[in-house]
């Protein structure tokens, strides 16, 4: 990411953070607007009206601009922050994540149990495996060994995955490639800045696929 320049948030495909002042895809950051009660709210969706301000997708990043009243600085306004804003980010990137997940086991493009996806994989490659951050490291191991360049995701419990798939909880899933699966990619890589020991981890050449690596 490149420091400095200006706000591209009409002009181009970067964004610029208000925290540290770099640019960078959409797909790195999170976007908030000015509710009309001045409330800095979260706009994960990016279709709120107003002047948008971008923050990198991180715990650390949030707590910043909140702490040193960027937002007020960014929108020219007095701004105030919800109490407890990274959690509700995170819960609302999670919710997303889910809903994207469940999106590709209804187009066909996922599969789920640890059988069914080492037989999947063994067949070619997939788009990417996605193991629950809180399964066993071990049976995720060997199906890592299998994936090949699929991108790795890490940072949904098996509660979390278990929603996606209508059932109680879910530890392995590979998803095939497909529109619904590069969203599941782009929203995994959010979340990931909000959940440090979990992520995403892929090719560095590829926005759609890099991440945090620490945890997978």
């Amino acid at each position: 990411m490149a420091r400095g320049g200006r706000d591209k948030d009409r002009d181009g495909p970067e964004r610029r953070c208000i925290v540290s002042g770099e640019t960078g895809s959409p797909e790195t950051l999170i976007r908030f607007a000015l509710s009309p009660e001045g409330v800095a709210t979260p706009d994960l969706a990016e279709k709120l009206p107003g002047r948008g301000m971008w923050v990198t997708a991180t715990r650390e990043a949030l707590e910043m601009a909140a702490k040193k009243k960027l937002f007020s600085r960014a929108a020219r306004a007095q701004a105030s922050v919800p109490d407890g804003l990274p959690d509700l980010v995170e819960k609302l990137l999670a919710a997303r994540l889910v809903d994207a997940v469940a999106m590709c086991r209804k187009a066909g493009l996922a599969v789920t149990g640890f059988e069914k996806v080492k037989a999947r994989l063994k067949s070619g490659p997939a788009a990417a495996l996605i193991g629950a951050a809180d399964g066993s490291d071990q049976g995720q191991a060997r199906l890592r060994g299998m994936a090949g360049d699929a991108a790795l995701i890490r940072c949904l419990t098996s509660a979390e995955l278990g929603l996606a798939f209508g059932r109680e909880f879910v530890i392995h899933a590979a998803l095939d490639e497909g529109g619904a699966t590069r969203r599941v990619l782009r929203e995994a890589k959010r979340l990931s800045g909000f959940r440090s020991s979990a992520g995403v981890q892929g090719d560095d050449d590829d926005p759609e696929q890099v991440g945090v690596r620490n945890g997978i």
